[in-house]
């Protein structure tokens, strides 16, 4: 098993082992698509970011269905991309396969747990970059490289033949250098669904009111830019006072990382039991956590879950899609300590939570504001109206 040496976070594959599918009228005809290492293709090796999970895992007799939708609409596969051990960080580093190397802000880390995915798409190896978003490691990595990242609804995409984290929030997403790519991998991913409201997405997307998460705005490194493009872009302000304040998120934060913490013991613990697998000492560390998680503090998790949830639904009667920042601020430094690494990961969660618990779509959308250390802002929309999102994005976008 190894990474290519001109691209390292691209595993080494032909054309000839994966042809594309050849017919003008696909979608997603010429684009090159990477793959995050935790998809299964039949044939190919996962590792998932860890050389003891290659070594006890036979080679996979199916290709996710993720993988082969984009493949049957004429995307062509140019390899499979490192990721974070098992997906459990949102750095984008790996000890064991290397660091993907953030091109846009070369001293700092590249996000993950897509982190190779999002740096082949920023470098130009691929023009779509799939990846997954448990805790936000499709949101993240857009954030860092510069780039547009959807997660979709929880459970519109199907995670079968993959290596899973914590199935309860698992989503399958994608990451691209621009709008119309993204869009195309809708139209293929969401070709047979459809959704909630009966009017087209487009329609949707000009009639509705984008709240403005003015609390989260305050507390992000670049406020004052993240609220001038707000008001620049929409016209009609719909400003959320209050709902979004930094206490709730706090315990919203520790909610998902029980929640999620349990079932990712639940998922891997018996593996990590039996393997003893080496991993990072921050990830290791979190292992450990998550064995210590019982049964009650997870039963109080989902009843904290589930007020959350109804909150953010009544969110959803002042406003149509949340505006946000996606992330704190640009990357940290690569060199950044171990324990502010921690502490910043903490602060960052507090973003991501919110379309983790609540299984929403949320869409990363890239600002000009520091070529240097790429920001952005995030759409959360209420469920199934992912295709509205993208929409309402290009509206904003054109602004």
């Amino acid at each position: 098993m190894h990474f290519s040496s001109q691209t390292p976070y691209v595993l080494s594959v032909t054309e000839k082992d994966y042809p594309a599918k050849q017919a003008d009228n696909l979608m997603l005809s010429g684009l090159s698509l990477a793959v995050k290492d935790l998809f299964h293709i039949k044939s190919l090796p996962t590792t998932a970011g860890n050389p003891d999970w290659l070594a006890s895992h036979p080679l996979p007799m199916h290709t996710a269905p993720a993988v082969s939708t984009l493949l049957d609409n004429g995307a062509r596969f140019v390899g499979k991309t490192i990721t974070d051990e098992l997906a459990y960080s949102l750095n984008g580093q790996n000890i064991h396969y290397g660091t993907p190397f953030n091109i846009s802000a070369p001293d700092r880390i590249p996000g993950g747990s897509s982190s190779g995915s999002a740096v082949a798409v920023r470098e130009g190896s691929a023009q779509v970059g799939l990846g997954t978003d448990t805790g936000g490691s499709i949101r993240v990595p857009a954030s860092y490289n510069g780039l547009f990242g959807l997660r979709p609804t929880h459970g519109r995409i199907s995670c079968e033949h993959m290596v899973s984290l914590a199935p309860s929030f698992d989503t399958v997403g994608w990451i691209t250098r621009d709008l119309d790519v993204l869009e195309k991998v809708a139209s293929v991913f969401f070709a047979d669904k459809h959704i909630d409201d009966t009017s087209s997405s487009q329609d949707i997307a000009q009639n509705s009111k984008i709240g403005f998460a003015q609390e989260l705005a305050q507390q992000c490194e670049y406020t004052e830019a993240l609220t001038d493009a707000y008001h620049s872009m929409v016209k009609t302000p719909c400003i959320l006072e209050s709902g979004l304040a930094s206490d709730r998120l706090t315990e919203a934060s520790e909610t998902f990382r029980i929640l999620q913490g349990y079932e990712i013991w639940q998922t891997h613990g018996e593996w990590i039991t039996q393997q003893a697998p080496s991993f990072a000492p921050d990830i290791q560390q979190r292992f450990t956590w998550c064995a210590t998680i019982d049964t009650q503090q997870r039963q109080q998790a989902l009843k904290k879950q589930a007020k959350f949830v109804s909150h953010i639904n009544h969110l959803f009667t002042q406003c149509d899609v949340i505006f946000l920042p996606t992330t704190p601020g640009p990357a940290p430094f690569i060199d950044t300590p171990s324990d502010a690494l921690a502490t910043y990961r903490n602060t960052l969660m507090k973003l991501t939570c919110i379309a983790g618990l609540c299984g929403l779509p949320q869409l990363h959308v890239p600002l000009p504001i520091n070529p240097h250390a790429p920001m952005g802002f995030s759409l959360i929309g209420q469920k199934n109206h992912d295709k509205q999102l993208i929409e309402i994005a290009r509206m904003l976008l054109e602004t």
